[in-house]
């Protein structure tokens, strides 16, 4: 029998560490390496690698391997290995480039394998409330670091203690996976082609990200804002988003599917405000609060409908992160650096509207299929 509270404070632990190491890799590490000469195509380049990883994984796991216990602790590893090749790649693109493979691919292991044994055990509304300490972890590093006079060596030293911490907590929760035998390999009962409009819609709503994600601190910056008030603006959002997961419970037993609806368009209308008004900081703000339904609502309700379309619930999750976190944000992170400018975010918006589109598609043929 699980012990739940122990389990849930567990699994917070593993969560506040895994999206505290996320947000210091996507908050402050771009604007590290483009102090450090890299041109904003080539950060473009470097933060599609890691998503790449993450898109052709689930065709390994599906055709190749058994995503066991032991496969999950060696990505945790693994993910602990790449941060410290950061330290001695970073000076040279190619090297860096690599690591950064390395890095994607572990760190895209471990959080489907994780949100499976979260949702197996955990109601949605206890999700939310335990999902909410990755929150404060994205959090708390940003405004730790965003206060702190920090070199770009010192930075990496950061991502490399909070991923040996990752792999601690992550570790932790291995005797609660009540789906180790789950069967992932050579399974044509598991179709993408049935539900494909559902699964082209998730990956343009993270293409739409691309910019939010490896562009926002110099965008903001560049139109005069601070640094220490861009890493507010990026707690303000991640604040939001806390609220978003505690109370979001009731929310989830309503038709899940309208809820991406839902989540999809107001995530339009968030790009198109950072467009429309870049350096009014109340707004910019605004544009954060959004963050509550275009990631929090949006990712719950994602994961929970992927969880109950398919009967192999750690490969849908793998391809759930795959295609949205992975082909999409590789997409988006190669498409906004080769955008970036002062029409990056109306382009964004144009993306997350298309997607909203598409899940209309998806709507009409999954009624028709049942």
């Amino acid at each position: 029998m699980t012990n739940k509270p122990l389990f849930s404070i567990l699994l917070g632990g593993y969560y506040f560490f895994y999206f505290a190491l996320v947000g210091v890799y996507i908050i402050f590490i771009p604007k590290t390496l483009l102090n450090l000469n890299y041109s904003p195509m080539e950060v473009g380049i470097i933060y599609a690698a890691a998503p790449l990883m993450r898109f052709l994984l689930p065709f390994v796991f599906h055709y190749t391997l058994h995503l066991g216990t032991k496969v999950y602790l060696f990505s945790l590893l693994l993910t602990f290995i790449a941060t410290l090749l950061f330290w001695i790649s970073v000076d040279n693109f190619w090297l860096y480039l690599s690591a950064n493979l390395l890095f994607g691919g572990a760190m895209g292991i471990s959080l489907p394998n994780v949100e499976t044994i979260a949702l197996s055990l955990l109601s949605k509304n206890h999700y939310g409330k335990v999902r909410l300490w990755g929150s404060l972890g994205f959090m708390g590093i940003a405004l730790w670091i965003g206060k702190t006079s920090i070199t770009p060596y010192e930075m990496l030293y950061y991502l490399s203690t909070i991923a040996f911490l990752t792999l601690l907590s992550g570790a932790s929760l291995v005797k609660y996976d009540t789906n180790y035998n789950e069967q992932t390999t050579s399974d044509s009962s598991f179709s993408l082609s049935k539900y494909w409009a559902f699964w082209v819609s998730i990956f343009l709503m993270q293409v739409s990200f691309g910019g939010f994600y490896n562009f926002f601190t110099v965008y903001t910056t560049s139109q005069g804002i601070s640094l220490e008030m861009t890493t507010w603006m990026w707690s303000f959002g991640v604040l939001c988003e806390i609220v978003m997961l505690f109370f979001q419970g009731p929310l989830l037993q309503r038709n899940l599917l309208t809820i991406l609806q839902f989540a999809t368009i107001v995530t339009a209308f968030r790009w198109l405000l950072l467009y429309l008004y870049p350096d009014i900081i109340a707004i910019t703000f605004l544009s954060q609060s959004l963050h509550a339904v275009s990631f929090a609502l949006y990712h719950t309700a994602a994961i929970s409908y992927v969880f109950s379309l398919y009967t192999q619930k750690k490969l849908a999750q793998q391809f759930f992160l795959g295609i949205a976190f992975g082909l999409g944000g590789s997409v988006g992170a190669v498409l906004a650096g080769k955008l970036y400018g002062e029409h990056l975010f109306l382009i964004e918006a144009f993306i997350a509207f298309f997607a909203f589109l598409i899940l209309f598609i998806h709507q009409k043929r999954k009624e028709s299929i049942s």
